[in-house]
């Protein structure tokens, strides 16, 4: 049994090896799908996140021409600059604002959405189950019958000590 383990682990190990030095180029297909090749994590790379407020690089590598203008227009004095070149020079090194970053999203929407669907169709369910599956109730359910039975109890004096014929008075008809 070992044997058979240890070969199976062996072949899939080889079997790992053999697609890791096959895959040379940056895309490969897999099952009709395109998929990414790897990114080499040491290079820098551009991020939005709130806990790492610096990222590595700036938003846009590539400058335009009107943007290398206003790149030189920023070692000037910032006073002489107007708002909308201050934005753009943001733009330029960031992707979002900690606002736009904070910014709530609808998915409680989709969740909420996704539970209401998952109780409707269980409720469905559970009623086809009560009309088809299920038996009808037993006639011992119905307050009539009950009624019956409690005066059936009664009337054979059943657990006279501690029962229900010791909370019923028979002199009077009624309860004490």
């Amino acid at each position: 049994m070992l044997h058979l383990m240890t070969g199976r682990a062996a072949s899939l190990v080889a079997r790992r090896a053999t697609v890791a030095f096959s895959t040379s180029s940056a895309r490969m297909a897999s099952h009709g799908h395109d998929v990414a090749g790897t990114v080499d994590m040491s290079q820098p790379m551009y991020s939005d996140r709130l806990d790492t407020p610096l990222p590595d690089k700036p938003y846009k590598d590539v400058l335009t021409a009107a943007d290398k203008s206003l790149k030189q227009k920023e070692t000037g004095p910032w006073g002489q600059l107007t708002g909308e070149e201050k934005l753009a020079l943001y733009r330029l090194a960031f992707n979002q604002t900690y606002a736009e970053m904070k910014k709530p999203s609808a998915e409680w929407k989709t969740v909420f959405g996704g539970i209401f669907i998952f109780l409707g169709f269980t409720g469905l369910v559970v009623w086809w189950q009560r009309l088809y599956v299920y038996p009808h109730r037993p006639r011992s359910f119905e307050e009539e019958w009950q009624a019956k039975q409690l005066k059936r109890t009664l009337d054979m004096r059943m657990n006279p000590i501690e029962g229900f014929a010791a909370k019923w008075d028979y002199e009077k008809g009624q309860w004490k």
